[in-house]
């Protein structure tokens, strides 16, 4: 039985602390006293912070000049429209500033507003919790929703900023004077922690109907803790300020590194995987991969955590896939990517028998083919058929005239993204696909595992966790069982496939962009151009590929690590320092 989203787009929005009125519609005619002394409409209230769960996953979140992506467009991952007016562009090639940070995003998208808008909605709804008329069970379960929510906005804040203004449970008014000091990163991960073990305890004998599926669990707040304590512990944050600034380092970082955040973090990953609530969506059968492939294309599912459900849609389609297929390919991976992607034995195209230059994508780890498409790939055409796409170049240097390719070599890479796509659907078609956003999934817990238990001196723990992920994936166990990994890796070997396995099993989803920060290699892969693929034909069915470069230059430096404050908040509230380089 198909469950319901219960996320829904109500009628009205709250405006932040900055406007007038209660509400943004004014027709409406409700005040606080008629939503929060009704049901229906608190409940409204609840699912209006829902609505921006999803803000930095979304498709379409870093719009303008015809550009659509999240994070993955600011990494090594992919390429998109090679403007400074996206954000993702302004980003890694270093435009931007405490004046533009917030520039080029839909509203409520970039990572300052967005998240205290809501937070600030979880107060105000927290503190009229108490006069709403709902059974005190009800209330004490929609009080972890909100911990949860709460500490969710946050995090985003932790990850973009390090330490910054935590407003407690208090609801400023429309004339108040806001002047709130950045909180230490130690207590604002300290915070956090302690919210999400309170929401975990509120939400642990919650059991949700059909019609909630999708609301914050006691899982969620397990595994939302996992990634904070990983983040804590990585080397960007755990004594790896990027100031020599006591005070400033402070707020960016813990002072001092310590080896024991990794197990804490290693800790609270298999607290997730100990309650037995979740597992990988493994399918085999079909064909090798195919659990992998059919995870995002089910709403319900064993190994969603914290999902954004969507309504019947095609939008991954529309975004991503070629002209030919009625898609505006808007974030296109990279050959350094594609290269990521070991073979079906398990070991890397460098290292494997299997690899064959001259026919580069056949015998590749079946995540591949679910996360690209490549030239030559058989794909369903807008009439229902099956035809290959091409994405060869012609020999002026520039990608062919067909409908398959792209009209400049500005944004050629040779490849389109696949993964979350619905393979029986083009952008045109009539049909629809159920699916809902993965924004925290079993795979990442098991990475997060095998991460931090590697790192805390236990490279042989991790082990069990990415051959649970491998075989999910359809590859090949081997005779030794070891589905193409080394045994006896050392710490530095294990932290190497392990940061590669994160790459391409969260490829697309967000993650990227957090990861190469938190490990402190931004400013080795975010230097000089992104490598493509360039194809050229030889013969009837023969092609060349060598490897190129992109046009969009990639300018990293330090102090892009951390994100700068907006300008007009630090002059608002001088006590708000700024980052580091800013």
């Amino acid at each position: 039985m198909k469950k319901i989203a219960f996320i829904i787009i109500i009628s009205f929005a709250l405006y932040s602390c900055t406007k007038s009125n209660f509400l943004d519609d004014k027709t409406v005619g409700l005040t606080e006293e008629t939503v929060f002394s009704d049901s229906i409409q608190s409940i409204n209230f609840l699912n209006r912070i829902y609505l921006d769960a999803g803000f930095s996953f979304g498709p379409s979140r870093y719009t303008g000049s015809g550009g659509s992506g999240n994070s993955e467009l600011s990494t090594d991952n992919a390429e998109g429209v090679n403007n400074t007016v996206v954000p993702s562009d302004a980003y890694v090639q270093g435009a931007l500033t405490p004046g533009t940070v917030n520039n080029g995003f839909a509203t409520d998208k970039d990572y300052w507003n967005g998240p205290y808008k809501n937070i600030r909605r979880v107060n105000l709804l927290m503190s009229k919790l108490p006069v709403t008329p709902f059974a005190e069970s009800t209330k004490k379960r929609i009080r972890g929703e909100l911990r949860f929510l709460r500490a969710w906005y946050y995090h985003y804040l932790l990850i973009a900023f390090g330490g910054v203004p935590v407003l407690q449970d208090t609801v400023y008014g429309t004339n108040d004077v806001i002047s709130v000091p950045r909180s230490s990163y130690a207590d604002f991960v300290s915070y956090l922690v302690s919210e999400l073990d309170d929401a975990a305890s509120d939400l642990r004998d919650v059991m949700y109907k059909d019609a909630d599926y999708g609301r914050v669990t006691y899982g969620a707040c397990l595994a939302l803790k996992s990634r904070i304590l990983l983040y804590a512990a990585s080397p960007l944050f755990n004594g790896g300020s990027i100031t020599d600034d006591p005070h400033l380092a402070a707020l960016v970082s813990y002072p001092v590194a310590d080896r024991n955040r990794w197990q804490l973090a290693a800790d609270a990953a298999e607290a997730v995987i100990n309650s037995g609530l979740y597992s990988l969506n493994v399918n085999n059968t079909t064909r090798p991969g195919y659990g992998f492939y059919q995870v995002f294309l089910r709403r319900v599912n064993s190994e969603y955590i914290f999902s954004y459900n969507r309504s019947a849609q095609k939008e991954f389609e529309t975004f991503f896939l070629p002209p030919s297929r009625s898609g505006n390919c808007t974030m296109r991976p990279t050959l350094s990517l594609a290269e990521a992607f070991p073979m079906k034995d398990g070991k890397s195209i460098k290292e494997s028998p299997l690899f064959n230059p001259n026919s580069p994508y056949a015998n590749r780890d079946p995540r591949f083919d679910n996360s690209i498409i490549y030239n030559g790939m058989s794909y369903v055409t807008n009439t229902g058929t099956r035809a290959p796409v091409f994405t060869y170049m012609s020999t002026d240097a520039f990608p062919n005239s067909s409908a398959d390719a792209y009209t400049s070599a500005n944004k050629y890479t040779g490849f389109f993204s696949k993964k979350m796509l619905d393979e029986n659907l083009t952008g045109s078609s009539s049909g629809t696909t159920e699916r809902a956003w993965p924004l925290i999934r079993y795979a990442e817990i098991l990475l997060n595992y095998a991460e931090a238990i590697n790192e805390a001196g236990y490279p042989e723990k991790a082990y069990p966790k990415l051959i649970e992920l491998r075989n999910r994936a359809g590859i090949q166990a081997g005779s030794d069982n070891m589905y193409g990994l080394k045994k006896d890796m050392s710490v530095e070997e294990m932290r190497a496939v392990i940061q590669n396995e994160r790459r391409i099993e969260l490829a697309f989803e967000d993650q990227r962009w957090n990861d190469i920060r938190r490990w402190k290699i931004a400013s080795k892969v975010l230097s000089g151009f992104n490598t493509v693929q360039i194809i050229t034909k030889t013969g009837a069915n023969t092609y060349n590929y060598a490897a190129g470069y992109s046009q969009r230059p990639l300018k990293f430096r330090d102090a892009m690590y951390l994100l700068p404050l907006p300008f007009s908040e630090v002059q608002k509230m001088p006590v708000v320092k700024q980052n580091p380089g800013y």
